[in-house]
């Protein structure tokens, strides 16, 4: 695949200031989760509240409603970590699912994704509505992981930013692709993070 240089400083030249506020609160969420603060869900409040927006003006509905359930999901994570603060371990403890869990959780993810794919592709002119569906619905059951602290959310975080990158690849959003090979990289260092934290290391 070829980048597109000037496509990628047009894209960036073109952002909004507000857009451009997003990315930073978004990176900053994703950093702050890594490291177990409460304070990730404020940013990622933010971030999300800017994105709803945005893309409500924008008429990408379906990205509006997502992101208007990453703002619901903000102020539950924050409620949810912030009452294990008050527990003996200072925290609400990173956990684990067994496979079978994971295995359930996976075939139930993709048995949406193919039913939400289909109406996509049935009655809109959504571009990749299969790819654009798997990411949506993964999306949102790995933030409800990450706001129970899963240490496993981390895992799908990376093929979720993965298959966005493919598909905002495919759709043109350049800028994008950028912002999620973050996510993916930051993924990583969440994931071993929360893995010391769970192993008290």
């Amino acid at each position: 695949m070829n980048v597109d240089l000037d496509a990628v400083l047009a894209a960036f030249t073109a952002m909004q200031k507000w857009e451009i506020i997003a990315v930073i609160l978004g990176i900053l969420y994703v950093i702050l989760a890594a490291k177990e603060s409460v304070w990730c869900w404020v940013s990622g409040f933010f971030s999300t509240l800017i994105y709803t927006l945005l893309f409500w003006e924008g008429e990408l509905l379906s990205s509006a409603l997502l992101n208007f359930y990453y703002m619901g999901m903000s102020i539950y994570g924050f409620i949810l970590w912030k009452r294990g603060e008050g527990r003996d371990d200072t925290h609400l403890a990173v956990t684990s699912w067994p496979v079978s869990t994971h295995l359930f959780a996976i075939v139930v993810g993709v048995l949406f994704s193919l039913f939400a794919g289909y109406l996509l592709a049935t009655y809109t002119e959504a571009r990749l509505p299969y790819l654009d569906a798997s990411v949506m619905v993964f999306s949102v059951f790995a933030t409800w992981m990450l706001a129970q602290k899963i240490l496993e959310n981390w895992l799908y975080w990376m093929v979720i930013d993965v298959a966005a990158i493919t598909l905002y690849w495919s759709t043109g959003y350049h800028v994008t692709i950028i912002l999620f090979t973050i996510y993916a990289i930051l993924s990583l260092y969440g994931y071993f993070s929360w893995r010391k934290s769970k192993e008290g290391l």
